[in-house]
């Protein structure tokens, strides 16, 4: 009888509602709370629900990311599953193989038509320099106000790619979560914002039809833009570079295969083990403190100035014109594409049913993806990585 009671109570001790602690719980409720969001209210579900179940995962069973270890006797011992996914993140294949996808998939013909774009995707990076300083408030050193900054360019690759780059993998978890949350979050952050620094009359503004662009044009963009970014910032190319490449299959069109792959299964692929992994490092002990606050906040901070840095310029350019362009594709330049387009879209459209912007934000939208990387590279120079 004994030997049952003993069998039992080992069993018992090796179960996950003994080991785990209020914390792990807690946790498990915030990754149901981020599935119901991704499931009922389709906040982004291509990243949220793999994000949420890595934390999940990762609050039931620690060990999923363990790295390995050579114990006491001297028997090497293989790490977690996801410790290995979480490996990509951390060399920076994953970030880098998803900005191919996202050029693979991303038409810059709006951005070529109306080359004014890159000043509202350059004013939208606002809250990424706003959020570093008060992060260096706040007491992070200038690395780790680096890397939380980028989440101001609701840019979840770019906010991997730099944490890693710059040696903050211990807040690569909170700094990815955060990105990931305000980017399925857009469509109920920005429109308040939008609302706010414009008139009516302003979100009701019809812009002309963009000019026709050939296909030389788009052939050559991807070519021009890898040179002139990465000859100045050369630290920038791996995403830079693969966001070009991508496009460039698309535009050559004689690459469909590769194409096709990098923008459907590659991209699928990546997002799965990204997300996974990213969500995995959301254990308890690592997710619950005050320095994840801290993040949050600075995340939502730099998330709401990069959304009114681009409506400022917008407004200046609409009076610049008089009145030949809508503040609200402004918003756009947070590179959350195409969703922030469609945020710009839906806004308008509110003012004015018959007003069709969505076009039009999609230039500020793919120049916010290049003026994020842009704004990763200048910290990576800045700190000499």
């Amino acid at each position: 009888m004994s030997g049952i009671s003993e069998t039992l109570t080992n069993l018992f001790h090796q179960t996950a509602f003994y080991n785990l602690s209020w914390g792990n719980y807690l946790m498990i409720i915030v990754a149901f709370v981020l599935l119901y969001l991704a499931i009922k209210h389709d906040f982004e579900p291509l990243l949220l629900i793999p994000i949420a179940f890595g934390m999940l995962l990762v609050n039931i069973y620690p060990d999923i990311i363990a790295a390995p270890y050579t114990d006491a006797a001297g028997i090497s011992h293989a790490g977690g599953l996801l410790y290995y996914f979480f490996q990509l993140d951390e060399w920076s294949i994953l970030p880098s193989l998803i900005f191919m996808g996202v050029g693979a998939m991303t038409d810059f013909g709006p951005l070529i038509a109306n080359p004014i774009s890159f000043t509202m995707g350059a004013a939208a990076q606002l809250g990424i320099y706003v959020a570093y300083f008060l992060a260096i408030l706040l007491g992070f050193n200038g690395k780790a106000a680096a890397a939380i900054s980028i989440i101001g360019g609701a840019d979840g690759p770019t906010s991997i790619f730099l944490c890693g780059k710059l040696g903050q993998t211990s807040l690569m978890g909170p700094i990815a979560v955060a990105a990931y949350s305000y980017m399925s979050l857009v469509p109920i952050i920005q429109p308040p914002i939008m609302k706010l620094f414009t008139t009516e009359k302003e979100r009701k503004i019809k812009m002309e039809q963009l000019r026709p662009v050939s296909k030389l044009e788009k052939i050559l963009f991807p070519i021009i833009i890898t040179l002139v970014v990465c000859l100045i910032l050369p630290t920038t190319a791996p995403l830079v570079g693969m966001l070009m490449l991508g496009n460039l299959f698309r535009e050559s069109g004689v690459v469909h295969q590769l194409q096709e792959t990098a923008s459907n299964a590659m991209m699928y692929i990546v997002v799965i083990l990204l997300g996974t992994s990213v969500g995995a490092t959301t254990s308890a002990e690592n997710f619950l403190n005050i320095t994840t606050l801290k993040i949050v906040f600075l995340g939502l901070v730099a998330f709401a100035f990069g959304t009114a840095g681009g409506v400022w310029l917008g407004k200046l350019l609409c009076k610049l014109t008089h009145g030949r362009i809508n503040p609200l594709i402004g918003s756009a330049g947070v590179s959350a594409v195409p969703m922030a387009a469609r945020v710009s879209q839906k806004v308008g459209a509110e003012a004015d049913p018959t007003n069709f912007l969505l076009m039009h934000a999609m230039g500020p939208n793919v120049a916010g993806v290049i003026g994020t990387a842009v704004a990763a590279g200048t910290f990576m120079a800045i700190f000499g990585v």
